[in-house]
């Protein structure tokens, strides 16, 4: 988890001086053929991210044939992606170029000052709240929590339409949540009003319990499997791909869902730090309609939204950081020991 890495970041360590590229924060009406001109003059950038293994190749393959510039890629957790830069960073090697994890580990890195502000045409098409004041990343895609089912246990007409809905005791013993969902459990508390929203959730717990597994891939394969009739927080775009492959499985959204924004950055000691803008802004325009193809959900406005006609709330990466202290012990206690003290 985030906390993890978080005990790395608090040491002492040297950061390198950021090279002076001035295309990296222009706003002049050539940034961008002169961005793209010494993007292929460096000719390679070196990206870590958690995105899905099978979806990096349609996303990154259009790049690398269009602008000729070879991208090599490193794929793992969000947070051993955190921790392997911050111990790269403390090591004095400059090695990445391209940070593209959740919003919550982009924050921290640059709260460590380890990325570095870039500017982009193409920032404002993006969602409200899509960049951060600060413009050290910007929010790529987001990764909506849904509610799936198992369609050969539970009759749709039986679903729940609200979240008061799954106080009912017919839903004991079929509720499964992800352990490391504590954005969407924050969020969910907050929506309500903390004081009613940690009754809810002490009164879910103690009526019908939740059936509480490590990973989201693990708990769809359970849905799938009929094993967790109903899984609370699911991203979106698991079920809908387990559906396409002809499993027994469909989605529905309690409003508002909730929903964890990816963001990319530019490394402030970037051996290409051109080749790393022009990926963002990359992916931030013709990367989103292949983004969406892949069943994520779009930052641009631009490009239309499966989810388009559900209300959604952004799970703020800052009040994970803030706040942790406040939210782990209670997340702890109520969900993952189960216990509604």
């Amino acid at each position: 988890m985030l906390a993890t890495a978080s005990s790395l970041l608090a040491a002492s360590f040297a950061i390198p001086s950021q090279a002076d590229d001035s295309l990296l924060t222009s706003t002049a009406p050539d940034r961008e053929a002169k961005l793209e001109a010494a993007a292929k003059a460096e000719g390679e950038l070196t990206l870590y991210t958690s995105i899905a293994q099978n979806d990096l190749e349609p996303l990154i393959k259009p790049f690398e044939d269009k602008y000729g510039i070879k991208v090599t890629t490193w794929r793992a957790s969000g947070d051993d992606v955190l921790q392997r830069v911050v111990q790269e960073q403390k090591a004095g090697r400059a090695t990445v170029d391209s940070i593209h994890i959740s919003a919550p580990e982009m924050e921290a890195l640059h709260r460590e000052g380890l990325l570095q502000k870039t500017e982009s045409p193409y920032y404002a098409d993006l969602l409200k709240g899509a960049v951060p004041e600060h413009k050290e990343w910007v929010s790529t895609l987001l990764s909506v929590w849904v509610q799936a089912y198992n369609t050969d246990k539970v009759k749709k007409e039986d679903l729940p339409k609200t979240y008061a809905d799954l106080l009912d005791p017919k839903w004991k013993g079929k509720l499964g949540f992800e352990a490391e969902d504590i954005d969407w459990f924050t969020s969910v508390v907050e929506t309500m009003g903390e004081d009613k929203g940690l009754q809810y959730f002490r009164d879910l717990v103690k009526t019908n319990g939740l059936s509480v597994r490590k990973g989201h891939s693990l708990l769809n394969n359970l849905v799938v499997a009929g094993e967790v009739p109903l899984g609370l927080t699911l991203y979106n775009y698991m079920p809908v791909q387990a559906k396409s492959d002809g499993a027994p499985i469909d989605w529905f959204a309690l409003e508002p869902a909730i929903a964890r924004a990816n963001g990319i950055g530019v490394v402030k000691t970037a051996p290409h730090p051109n080749a790393a803008a022009l990926f963002s802004d990359y992916m931030i325009s013709q990367g989103q309609p292949i983004l969406t193809s892949l069943n994520y959900i779009p930052t641009s406005t631009k490009v239309k939204s499966p989810l388009e006609s559900i209300e959604l709330k952004i799970a703020d990466p800052a009040d994970k950081l803030d706040n942790a202290s406040k939210w782990e012990p209670l997340y702890d206690k109520i969900v993952l020991q189960g216990n509604p003290g």
